[in-house]
């Protein structure tokens, strides 16, 4: 069994649990200028729209510069939100006076070329009657890295999924394993298990069953950053959170809480070929420890890498400690290939 703890410090800490470790998790450090801190001006933006069938998917990009015809490529990242907001509140948030909180900025800051996409019937994307769960969710997916593969040139790009967007950037994986460089799984689950977050859910599957909405409304929103450790995030980031993303509406869709609530596993880790970074905040209740542990023992690919952050929640992105995961997941993104042997 394998735990690597990531942490913004000079020297990785290790905690090993059990036998055989040292040798596996010594090939997983990151190189040392995966630590530095990126640098964060005033990104290129720009806007674009992705077809998937009649539905119309709106995708956002920042990078350290428009592009330019001729010069070298840059990493792709491609950030998936989760169940309950859209995108750009998710991964390009702002929090006047609270320092940075858009992981946008971030990653281009570190040179990546970043995108999003809102989920159909979310944010800006078209609204429909479906209920847009894990399946349409992958689907998605497929119709925006089309259009960010025809922009920037790069067949294949790195994905990371928080919450449900975890689900869905990992069943998009399993279908499309040919678009998938290094896949990051962030507030994750596999079955359920022991989820004290589902457990609480499930109260309520017959409404997602019913009903292709649900009420989402400030309450709603700042509960994402109280319900497992109060404290762990500052409620300013709720605040600007709820500001920018209840212009859309007060509804979203039911189908990832249908999905997580009463059709889990909905990915088979044994068909997730990329090299995967399962992470978790210490005191996240969408799953337990063990849970993710059994997905993780199951991935194919020997670049694999299973991390817990201290003082961090559900929202490993918009914690406190979000210092963390920006280094954890930097490191990841940006290991060096293997030598062969």
């Amino acid at each position: 069994m394998k735990r690597l703890d990531c942490r913004p410090s000079r020297r990785t800490l290790m905690k090993v649990a059990g036998s055989g470790l040292a040798a596996g998790a010594l090939a997983k450090l990151a190189p040392r200028s995966a630590a530095a801190q990126p640098t964060i001006g005033n990104p290129w933006t720009a806007e674009y729209w992705a077809k998937k069938g009649d539905v119309s998917l709106y995708l956002f990009r920042k990078r350290a510069g428009a592009p330019v015809k001729g010069e070298p490529p840059r990493p792709v990242l491609f950030l998936v939100h989760g169940s309950s907001i859209s995108s750009r509140p998710t991964f390009d948030l702002s929090v006047p006076g609270k320092g940075e909180y858009s992981l946008m900025n971030v990653f281009a800051g570190y040179g990546f070329d970043v995108w999003t996409m809102d989920h159909e019937s979310y944010g800006r994307s078209a609204r429909t009657e479906g209920n847009s769960d894990i399946r349409s969710g992958a689907e998605d997916l497929m119709a925006g890295s089309a259009l960010v593969a025809r922009e920037t040139g790069q067949k294949k790009m790195h994905f990371i999924g928080e919450s449900s967007g975890a689900l869905r950037a990992a069943a998009f994986a399993v279908a499309h394993p040919e678009r998938v460089d290094r896949l990051v799984l962030m507030a994750f689950t596999y079955t359920g298990a022991g989820s004290p977050t589902l457990q609480k859910r499930a109260e309520q599957v017959e409404y997602f069953r019913t009903h292709n909405r649900r009420k989402r409304d400030r309450e709603m929103i700042r509960s994402i950053f109280t319900r497992d450790k109060p404290g762990s995030a500052d409620l300013a980031v709720a605040d600007a959170m709820a500001d920018a993303e209840l212009p859309f509406g007060d509804t979203i869709p039911t189908g990832t809480y249908l999905d997580m609530t009463a059709n889990l596993p909905v990915v088979d880790p044994a068909k997730v070929l990329a090299p995967t970074l399962v992470v978790r905040g210490e005191y996240d209740g969408i799953a337990t420890e063990q849970d993710l542990l059994d997905f993780y023992r199951k991935l194919p690919n020997p670049d694999r890498q299973f991390s817990i952050l201290p003082g961090l929640a559900h929202s490993l992105a918009l914690g406190i400690n979000r210092k963390l995961f920006w280094h954890c997941a930097h490191a990841f993104l940006e290991m060096p290939q293997p030598a062969p042997i």
